[in-house]
């Protein structure tokens, strides 16, 4: 009797709070006003673009940057850490390609910390000629309009970091279609329930744009050298100066090279693990959200015709609210056919739950590192 009220209580338990997601997704507003006014009234930007390598979509992600829509002071400074990486040779056609855009191909060799997109960052940083920086990922796209739309959440004084949600663009395989669940309608979704409950505290590291003055405040990206997790560092020490970290309407889309299963797990493991030394209580008690596990576990415990009635019911909510949510970041039908991985995607969130628990090593650009208490990184010989 006891199991069986519990059971039935942690269905009902994940059902609330994946109702709670889907709501706080759809009170959002993912439509938005970009800034547009006189270039001598907009403010500069200097857009940081670590690199290492590429694949057959880099040479896009670059090149939408060079096509903003942004009648203000535009920087763009790609940092490398060799001259010998295939990227240069990508980056450097872009600039000729894109001679009225302000950018240049930074060759960063020094190793500033055990993280090295920030040991980049750092060499980066004192080129930075503009009040306001943004940080991108290699393998973000984004729309003509993007720039204005995230500088348009700086209007109000107070704010010291915009940061915007990102979309998996290019889901090729069956591996990646499972991991576009977990983006394109799972994270933002969570995040956004978070933030129903305190103030955003941290940063999302697909696009950052941070005031300059901020910046320096923290003492640079050279406070960031040493953690897996700098954008979730950046945004927890920007927060903690007082100044209020908001979220762009605009969508950052990110778009993969092919992946297979083994791949995706080896990028879902590192960043549940990353989530679990951030955000340590919070990623504990994600478990009770898992709207199929715990309808699947009642059946197979309380095999009898009420509980299969509540089980479908909440396995139907969670496949429907999951392809809403899909639909409205992306714009498409195309997740439709994959229905199906939905509560697949559910059961293997366990695994990487209870593996994120059992091993403290993440690999992370073809290093593989030690992942410390409080998330600094050691770097394993």
């Amino acid at each position: 009797m006891v199991l069986s009220s519990v059971l039935i209580g942690l269905v009902l338990l994940s059902v609330a709070l994946n109702l709670w997601q889907w709501i706080a997704a759809c009170c959002f507003s993912l439509n938005g006003a970009r800034l547009s006014s006189r270039s001598d009234t907009l403010p500069g930007v200097t857009l940081l673009k670590p690199l290492k390598g590429c694949d057959s979509e880099t040479k896009s992600c670059l090149e939408s940057w060079f096509c903003q829509d942004y009648t203000g002071p535009i920087q763009i400074l790609f940092g490398v850490a060799s001259a010998t990486d295939p990227v240069c040779d990508i980056v450097n056609s872009l600039i000729v390609k894109h001679p009225q855009v302000d950018a240049r191909l930074v060759i960063c060799p020094k190793t500033l910390g055990a993280n090295a997109k920030v040991s980049t960052l750092i060499q980066l940083e004192s080129l930075a000629c503009h009040s306001f920086v943004m940080v991108s990922d290699a393998d973000v796209v984004v729309s003509t309009d993007f720039l204005g739309k995230m500088m348009a959440g700086f209007s109000s004084g107070d704010v010291g970091l915009v940061n915007c949600f990102y979309r998996l663009e290019n889901p090729s395989t069956a591996a990646m279609q499972w991991e576009a669940i977990a983006v394109n309608a799972d994270f933002w979704s969570q995040v956004l329930q978070g933030n129903m409950l305190k103030s955003m505290d941290f940063a999302l590291g697909a696009v950052m744009a941070v005031r300059a003055d901020y910046l320096q405040r923290i003492g640079g990206f050279s406070s960031l050298a040493n953690y897996l997790a700098d954008d979730y560092q950046l945004g927890h020490k920007i927060a903690a100066t007082g100044a209020r970290i908001t979220i762009c309407p605009a969508v950052a889309g990110c778009r993969a090279d092919i992946m297979n299963w083994s791949q995706v797990w080896s990028h879902q493991l590192r960043w549940a693990r990353t989530i679990r030394f951030c955000q340590p209580i919070p990623w504990f008690f994600s478990i009770l959200s898992n709207a199929t596990l715990w309808p699947l576990a009642a059946i197979s415990f309380l095999p009898n015709r009420s509980s299969f009635i509540i089980v479908a019911i909440a396995l139907v909510l969670r496949v429907v609210t999951a392809l809403h949510n899909q639909f409205r970041l992306t714009n498409g039908c195309r997740h439709l056919l994959y229905f199906w991985l939905i509560p697949i995607k559910d059961l293997l969130q366990f695994a990487l739950w209870a593996g994120s628990f059992l091993g403290s090593t993440v690999v992370w650009r073809g290093v593989t590192y030690r992942v410390l208490p409080g998330g600094k990184l050691l770097a394993c010989k």
